[in-house]
């Protein structure tokens, strides 16, 4: 199958079509602005669109592997679009926020007994902080996006079925994890910590226990970070929880040896750094967790499918070398 595609009359005009042909030059301006009017009209212009179009642009007429780089992961950049616009439409407004049943159940499930009293493990953790911890959990959580990031990238140039394979499920995992969202509208933990049980629409996102990662290093790093959230009662599943096991299931398949033991480990200080920060709950990680092993076992099932096969020789087709 790939291999008539990459011999049909149409992918060959394509790929004997210059950089700058017309058809290219109509497809780039059409999606550059078809992306900043929607996003002006959603949630209004921010340079982070300027930014983002600029990238995709250079790549697409830098050269023929740049342009075969962004289109492969123009996966990734429809996933934070989407992310993005989560903002024009907050989950809140179409379900009830579980701020104090959630709270409930984690400490009915996972309470720890604490001087005659019971406490969720988010409590635990900020009665009983240390710099050392500060300095891992906010070292592992910053390696929930870049580490995923570079291992697409990794895999784009080594193994272009394994990329495929990797953001695709990658996506399907966010949109499942999405849809969780406005199934089940969730404060974090942090949040409780704050406002009680009681419904602030207009919260603005918190660093919460990262904040101390921040000022140990005189850094504003998780501060700019969550200032951007697209939702702050986005709790639950934790994709924070998710992204790791997509990695380390990947590259057990791909058989990444040594690699996979780095994985584990990343994964494991990620879940950790979620409840010792007070971002998310343990029935986060658990849901999280749920979420990767609903997309990755869908996407395993749907490649087998003659659409699935269908669809992933045609993006190694459009990206070959």
């Amino acid at each position: 199958m790939q291999e008539s595609l990459i011999q049909s009359p149409s992918f060959a005009r394509r790929e004997n079509e210059g950089l700058f042909s017309a058809r290219s030059i109509l497809l780039a301006v059409s999606a550059t602005l078809g992306y900043l009017l929607l996003s002006y009209v959603l949630i209004g212009f921010k340079t982070d669109q300027l930014v983002l179009a600029g990238i995709f642009n250079f790549f697409f007429f830098a050269s023929r592997p740049t342009r075969r780089f962004i289109l492969g992961f123009s996966i990734f950049i429809v996933y934070w679009i989407i992310f993005d616009y989560m903002k024009a439409f907050p989950n809140y407004r179409y379900n009830e926020v579980h701020i104090a049943s959630l709270y409930h159940a984690e400490k009915g499930l996972f309470g720890i007994n604490w001087h005659n009293g019971v406490l969720t493990p988010n409590e635990f953790f900020a009665r009983n902080v240390s710099m050392a911890m500060d300095i891992a959990a906010g070292l592992f959580y910053l390696c929930w996006v870049p580490v995923p990031l570079i291992f697409a990238s990794v895999m784009f140039f080594k193994n272009r079925n394994a990329f495929f394979q990797f953001s695709l499920t990658f996506f399907l995992v966010n949109l499942i994890g999405f849809i969780g969202y406005y199934i089940y509208p969730a404060a974090p933990p942090w949040y409780v910590a704050a406002n009680g049980f009681d419904f602030h629409a207009a919260t603005p996102g918190n660093t919460a226990g990262l904040g101390r990662f921040d000022h140990l290093f005189g850094i504003s790093v998780f501060k700019n970070l969550y200032a951007k959230s697209s939702n702050v009662f986005a709790a639950m599943p934790s994709l924070h929880a998710a992204y790791m096991m997509i990695v380390l299931f990947y590259g057990l398949k791909f058989r990444l040896k040594a690699w996979n033991a780095l994985f584990v480990v990343i994964m494991l200080g990620i879940w950790f750094s979620a409840v010792y920060s007070g971002h998310h709950y343990i029935l986060d990680i658990l849901a999280g967790m749920g979420c990767a092993v609903v997309g990755i076992s869908l996407f395993q099932w749907w490649i087998r499918t003659r659409a699935g096969g269908r669809l992933m020789d045609y993006l190694l087709a459009i990206t070959e070398k």
